[in-house]
């Protein structure tokens, strides 16, 4: 199978959503952890985060972001410096891999820590709090790379770090920022 170098830049768990309601009445200030290794069990996400063991959520328990995907919005959107990623509320955000190829595939991220495999689901599309909590047009030029939405199928720890990913699909790294043109339906 082959391997793709990354980087897992940064690990996101909140035990409640910031992002509810309408984005004039400001988010809700919620505890967010940004630990360095997290624990993901299979089936339900990463333990502690708002996500896991819903039954809401069992196809989307882990959210993923490229980061050069929030590097290319802000420079389309012509920011002085790339704002806070974490604003995106997802729970990994890598350097050096595509996410959408991932979309129906089985793939395995190996860190330090160890690994976990995932079954990458649905597109984790952007809301209109990105335009509240980024800046104005955040919203849609974050459509199409707002990441994506997997299912943890082994349990694993996961660090921040260097990593590999492992996927039977073809990725290219330097697609990484580019928005998702077409729609492919799931296999």
């Amino acid at each position: 199978m082959p391997e793709y170098p990354i980087e897992v830049v940064h690990l996101l768990v909140s035990p409640e959503h910031a992002y509810f309601g309408r984005p004039r009445d400001g988010a809700a200030d919620v505890v967010t952890h940004t630990p360095d290794v997290v624990e993901v069990v299979a089936g339900k996400g990463i333990r502690g985060d708002r996500f896991f063991g819903k039954a809401a959520h069992m196809d989307a328990a882990v959210t993923f972001l490229a980061i050069e995907a929030w590097e290319a919005v802000a420079h389309d959107l012509d920011l002085p410096g790339l704002p806070d990623p974490l604003l995106a509320r997802r729970n990994l955000v890598v350097r050096g891999v595509e996410l959408d190829p991932l979309r129906g595939h089985e793939f395995e991220l190996v860190t330090a820590a160890g690994s976990v495999t995932f079954h990458g689901g649905r597109p984790a599309n952007p809301c209109a709090w990105m335009d509240r909590v980024v800046t104005g047009g955040a919203h849609r030029a974050l459509r199409g790379r707002g990441g994506l939405r997997c299912t943890p199928t082994t349990d694993g720890l996961l660090s921040r770090g260097p990593g590999v990913l492992r996927s039977p699909v073809e990725l290219d790294p330097a697609r990484a920022g580019e928005p998702v043109l077409r729609r492919t339906p799931l296999p």
